[in-house]
């Protein structure tokens, strides 16, 4: 028989003796009726609402336990009864709907036994202890806090010696690391809704129990719903950024600066439009390999990435060819920007591992240059063709230069090349 087996069995029969070990329920039959009711109709309509967390081969579900609210109320013996005909309830309604695994049984007993004998122990620990406490300022709510923190850190010391024994935890330090794992938020909303739950039990304000009752599960829901509607945004985000992304070089690619064309056209802003792309870069590949040659590309786009700012743009607009926008600048910082850039490119060389060594491959780049202000006279998807109709020409003058143009003056061509 497998230890964490024999572990659960002992589990279930301690907290069968402790439940009996005092054989009455403390409150009038009729009342306790009345509470096991509405934990019981309350505890079923949450099930759903349960955060389900992966570990090993176990699930473990995250709810807000109520054993300490009604045990508080009832003692061992009544929270006994609840955890077992919620428990299994739980049992039946997975076996019918078939999400039920193999172990499914077990897993009942496990959890019957570890609410309902923490919820004893916080039941014994509050009778002990609130003569104390009662003669302090907020010396319940104290106590009750202080309650639910041992009953967190002892359910977590049960799993973890569950995870031990079946193998889904491998060491002592895994063990002591998921104990803790427990945040602050949530025992903080463990032990506020059961102490109020108590103090609503205790005075029979049954049309409080269930308000609060209420309450949590609207909040439980508008919670799920905001993590779900978080969850499909960060969802798209991820879809729409993998489709904005050049998959070699991590910069945008041409589907994104598409994109940005239409959000920028006709805004009125003055813009530098740089088109401009690696000389002789078929030789690269030729002389050495397509690895090399990708590269050579990386290098190439993060260069030119550093020497922009926040609210410029860099795209992967063909195989060995990008374009840049340059905002909120004038055209001859533009100008000074793109020399920059063309210098930093010749002097900083891509290192590449070829035929088992390290090789230093020198490039130099050719530049567009067109500069003017977006308006509804000049589509920017013709400044961009002027961009790289000036990259030609930067080609045809003899490669590692600059062509520019001022689309806002009667400035002439521009030229800068070494």
């Amino acid at each position: 028989m497998r230890f964490d087996k024999i572990f659960i069995t002992l589990l279930f029969i301690i907290s069968v003796i402790v439940a009996f070990h005092d054989t009455s329920i403390k409150v009038e039959l009729k009342d306790y009726l009345i509470a096991l009711f509405l934990f019981y109709s309350f505890s079923s309509l949450y099930y759903h609402l349960k955060v389900a967390v992966k570990q090993g081969n176990s699930t473990i579900d995250y709810t807000i336990p109520y054993s300490l609210g009604i045990a508080l109320f009832v003692g061992p013996l009544g929270v006994f009864i609840f955890e077992a005909l919620y428990m299994f309830t739980v049992f039946a309604i997975r076996k019918v709907t078939k999400i039920a695994d193999k172990e499914e049984l077990l897993h009942t007993f496990y959890n019957t036994a570890a609410f309902a004998l923490n919820g004893a122990i916080g039941y014994y620990l509050f009778q002990a202890l609130y003569p104390i406490f009662d003669q302090v300022l907020f010396g319940f709510w104290i106590l009750i806090i202080a309650i639910v923190i041992v009953m967190s850190y002892l359910s977590h010391s049960f799993l973890a010696i569950v995870f031990l024994l079946s193998g889904d935890i491998k060491t002592l330090n895994e063990a002591f690391t998921f104990m803790k794992g427990r945040s602050i938020l949530d025992i903080g909303k463990i032990a506020f809704s059961n102490g109020l739950l108590f103090v609503f039990l205790e005075s029979r304000q049954w049309e409080m129990v269930v308000g609060l009752f209420m309450l949590n599960y609207l909040v439980s829901r508008s919670n799920i719903a905001i993590n779900l509607s978080l969850r499909h945004k960060l969802e798209r985000d991820k879809y729409e950024q993998m489709a904005y992304t050049d998959f070699l070089t991590g910069i945008h690619n041409r589907t994104f600066m598409d994109k940005k064309m239409d959000e920028l056209n006709n805004s009125n802003e003055r813009i530098g439009i740089i088109v401009c792309d690696i000389d002789s870069f078929k030789k690269i590949n030729d002389s050495y390999n397509h690895a090399v040659g990708d590269l050579a590309i990386q290098h190439f786009a993060s260069t030119i990435k550093s020497y922009l700012k926040e609210g410029d743009y860099i795209f992967r607009s063909g195989g060995e060819e990008f374009t840049i926008f340059l905002r909120n600048r004038d055209y001859e910082e533009c100008l000074a920007l793109v020399d920059e850039i063309r210098d930093g490119i010749k002097r900083t060389p891509a290192i590449a591992e070829y035929n088992n060594k390290s090789i230093h491959i020198t490039l130099t780049a050719s530049f567009g240059l067109y500069y003017y202000r977006t308006n509804e006279s000049l589509d920017i998807k013709k400044a961009y063709v002027y961009a790289d109709q000036l990259l030609i020409q930067s080609k045809d003058l003899g490669k590692n230069r600059i062509s520019a143009k001022n689309g806002m003056s009667n400035v002439p061509l521009s030229q800068r090349f070494e």
